[in-house]
């Protein structure tokens, strides 16, 4: 557990680092979306380029993936569900809630867990590859079809059109050339890469730093602030999906190890990326901000349990 508390005190203190940074006055009011808005459009593309045009897309088919991936639709649709029966939201709110309860903390939590808990790093390079080729550019999409002002259509062509803006997003360019390059063996050439690396190193930091400086001056789960949508889709992410990804993982008859794994994985916390999705696209930033930060949290005990229950597998 060791390695896991190294993880989340990383995190913790870039957050902190970036809570002082706001409480002192050094980055004032919304001045941090610039942070947000350099990750998304410069940052993250180049993390995502770099980590998916080396990867090994075979990894897709492994029997934890399949299990950990149907967890997270099933949980992002339940949430769905329980939102439009409970307490309906728009579609940017309930799509970035829904991610919340099922796109994992695979990159800053998901590796050292899988180092020192799961035995193997590489037990969450397909998840990174789901996330980032499969995930991303569905919820990009759809955020990207909600932003006011732009053209609307209906029927066959308004699909048309929100595909062809989804394509001229960067972290959906950067994604689909990775995985071209993977698929194909492109070489990179280590002039391309070297700058595209320094830059994707950034992402992660400029995200958890607008992440702290986003806690000055409002409190967690404060009332008026989507408290029940937030309560719901941590209990989702951290309770529900864990045990669906165990309950999947046993009827398909998994090996204890493999079971374990996809267990763990499975109750990561809601990863920093959709904070920054929200923040970027000014769509319920609140909300998601706190089921980051609460789930953060939240994730440690599972984690922990279930390293208790089935690590011995």
């Amino acid at each position: 557990m060791t390695g896991v508390l190294e993880g989340f005190a990383l995190i913790l203190g870039v957050i902190g680092i970036g809570y002082l940074a706001g409480r002192l006055g050094v980055v004032r009011g919304d001045q941090r979306l610039t942070l947000n808005r350099v990750a998304f459009f410069v940052a993250t593309p180049a993390l995502m380029f770099t980590v998916l045009h080396r990867s090994d897309i075979s990894v897709l088919r492994s029997p934890v993936i399949l299990v950990t991936t149907i967890a997270a639709l099933v949980v992002a649709a339940a949430f769905i569900v329980i939102s439009r029966v409970w307490f309906p939201r728009d579609l940017a709110t309930t799509t970035l809630a829904a991610t919340g309860s099922g796109y994992v903390n695979s990159n800053n939590l998901g590796l050292p867990v899988a180092v020192y808990i799961l035995g193997d790093a590489a037990y969450v390079a397909p998840l990174i590859i789901v996330q980032l080729a499969l995930y991303a550019p569905v919820i990009l999409s759809i955020l990207d079809s909600t932003r006011a002002g732009r053209a609307r259509g209906s029927g066959v062509r308004g699909v048309l059109l929100a595909v062809g803006r989804a394509f001229t997003n960067p972290i959906i360019i950067a994604c689909l050339a990775g995985v071209l390059c993977a698929l194909f063996a492109v070489p990179v050439p280590k002039l391309v890469l070297a700058p595209l690396e320094m830059i994707g190193g950034a992402a992660i930091p400029m995200v958890l730093l607008s992440f702290g400086i986003s806690l000055h001056g409002q409190r967690a789960l404060q009332p008026g602030t989507g408290v029940r949508l937030v309560l719901v889709s941590t209990a989702l992410k951290v309770l529900a999906m864990p045990l669906i990804a165990w309950g999947l993982g046993v009827a398909i008859g998994l090996p204890p190890h493999q079971l374990f794994v996809a267990t763990v994985i499975a109750a990561l916390p809601t990863a920093q990326n959709v904070y920054n999705y929200a923040a970027t696209y000014g769509k319920a930033e609140t909300i998601v901000r706190d089921i980051v930060f609460v789930t953060t949290f939240a994730s440690l005990p599972v984690i922990a349990l279930i390293a208790w229950l089935l690590g011995g597998g």
